[in-house]
């Protein structure tokens, strides 16, 4: 047994399906087609339902509350995910499954009914709230469910099923919102929650619901009280960013002050220094996801402002993309794999850096366009590679009750990370002089060479190369520390805190909880 596969304790109920046959064999499949239909369900608003914002935005009379239906949905989503682990690791994934699954529906049910802008927002809070429930319980789900060879299987097919909403999806939504309106976009999608529900939730009954040994685990009250701290910190900061006025240095510091602190309790401890095991497959996440997404916003805006693509082409540019990724998670998702799943993600942070380093080159006007729309689909292929393994890894050094924990800190960082590293991108662009990112829209087809100065895109693609290329390092610690391992280490503790008790200490706080995630 290697160093990442540790011993973990077993739950007692419920069991399994037997072992034998791949995600899609008889004792899986009913549950593999109901979470993957959750999966695809998501990853269909999300390319959708963007497609169709500005223009909800404009019949409302809300462009000046646009950006924050995209942050309604980031800051209460975070809350989401730690109440969902909080959830999942006391009573089992079912209920914040069913539950979020509902919230995402009835968002999108507000948000598509809205009579004012306020109302539309408001929807999208509550959207971002049952996504961050269901994406946490899903991946408890998996580490019930699933035995472990399979984990990689099932990751892969996630990754798979965004492929068809990544070209689809916008194509549909515009069709939708030009012939029908803008609100059938928001009010059809729901129509779909009924697969996930009546293949999904009896599955899940049957496999993966209850609490871990068969006991409810008590309420940890701290954990709320950091989860509601980083969701209005979030949330504070990023109407500091969009109201860019001295007054809003007040809440921009507020909100810093509430989620510096928030962020360093939920996370494993150690993972900003990159420790080995979990806290650098945490941090590791984080890195990926941030680094390439933040350059993945920049590419539309520079083939249309630089090199004159409609936003339609440019948004054609990106499609490949997700095939590669579904690629990457296909590659790492194989048993041959498995033994080289450290180096493969080496190798995919070093691909992603090189896709970021190599996407300003078409800034060039002898170069051909062509070669981003490749170069992109290298780097997604690096992120297939990483983001399925991170997922992968996560649940092979967390111990069954803390899955759900576990799964909302890879969850917190890779959203955190997308929103620092956006900013710190966006101010570097505007700071070189490219002007508002969402000044994009004014600037026609045509205009190759003109609202953007092409340093103000180098800057912001040069440094996320390198913060990928600090990934390829901190891929290289993932491995635990030697002699590392959770299942002997949480019942030696246990044992200890069982005798703490039984002396009259029964209020003791584990000490494997303090060992993760500090006091």
């Amino acid at each position: 047994m290697s160093a990442l596969e540790p011993r973990v304790p077993q739950r007692t109920a419920p069991l399994p399906p037997p072992p034998g046959g791949g995600v899609m064999g008889p004792a899986y499949r009913t549950l593999s087609i109901g979470i993957i239909s959750v999966v695809f369900l998501i990853a269909f608003e999300a390319t959708a339902v963007g497609t169709a914002m500005p223009v909800a935005a404009r019949e409302l009379d809300g462009i000046g509350l646009y950006a924050f239906a995209f942050s309604a949905y980031f800051t209460t989503s975070l809350f989401g995910m730690v109440l969902s682990g909080q959830w999942a690791d006391r009573q089992g994934p079912l209920k914040p499954l069913t539950v979020g699954i509902a919230a995402f529906a009835s968002g999108l049910v507000v948000s598509g009914t809205a009579g004012a802008m306020w109302v539309f927002v408001l929807g999208r809070a509550v959207q971002g709230l049952g996504g961050g429930l269901v994406i946490v319980a899903l991946y408890v789900v998996v580490s019930r469910a699933y035995e472990e060879r399979l984990r990689p299987a099932i990751m892969a097919a996630f990754a798979a099923s965004w492929v068809v909403p990544s070209i689809v999806g916008p194509l549909a939504s515009g069709t939708v919102t030009e012939h029908l309106g803008w609100r059938w976009v928001f009010l059809g999608i729901p129509v779909l929650v009924v697969v996930p529900l009546v293949v999904a939730l009896p599955a899940i009954r049957r496999t993966a619901s209850g609490p871990v040994g068969g006991e409810p685990r008590a309420v940890d009250l701290r954990r709320i009280r950091l989860a509601l701290m980083i969701s209005v910190g979030a949330g504070l900061l990023q109407y500091a960013a969009q109201d860019l006025r001295w007054l809003s240095l007040l809440p921009g510091v507020v909100g810093a002050a509430l989620l510096v602190p928030a962020v360093l309790g939920l996370l494993p401890r150690g993972t900003y220094l990159a420790r080995r095991g979990l806290p650098s497959v945490v941090l590791l996440r984080g890195v990926a996801a941030g680094s390439f997404i933040a350059a993945e916003s920049f590419v539309p805006l520079m083939l249309v402002t630089q090199r004159g693509l409609s936003p339609t082409m440019a948004g054609f540019s990106l499609a490949l993309g997700g095939v590669t990724w579904a690629g990457g998670s296909w590659v790492q998702s194989q048993g041959r794999t498995a033994p080289y799943r450290q180096r493969l993600m080496v190798i995919g942070m070093v691909l992603v850096a090189l896709a970021i380093a190599a996407a300003p080159a078409v800034l060039i006007e002898s170069v051909p366009v062509w070669t981003l729309a490749l170069a992109w689909a290298v780097g997604c292929l690096g992120m297939g590679l990483v983001i399925g393994s991170t997922s992968v890894l996560l649940l092979k050094l967390s111990a069954p009750q803390e899955v759900g924990a576990n799964s909302a800190a890879l969850q917190i960082s890779d959203a955190l990370a997308n929103v620092v590293l956006l900013a710190a991108g966006g101010a570097a662009f505007a700071a070189l002089g490219g002007g508002a990112v969402g000044a994009a829209h004014a600037v026609t087809a045509g205009g190759a060479g003109g609202a953007s100065h092409p340093a103000a895109f180098a800057v912001v693609f040069l440094p996320m190369a390198c913060v990928a290329l600090v990934g390829a390092w901190v891929a290289t610690r993932l491995e635990p520390a030697k002699g590392w391992a959770p299942g002997p280490r949480r019942a030696g503790l246990a044992s200890r805190e069982g005798l703490s008790r039984a002396r009259g200490n029964p209020g003791a706080e584990s000490p494997a909880r303090r060992l993760r995630f500090g006091p």
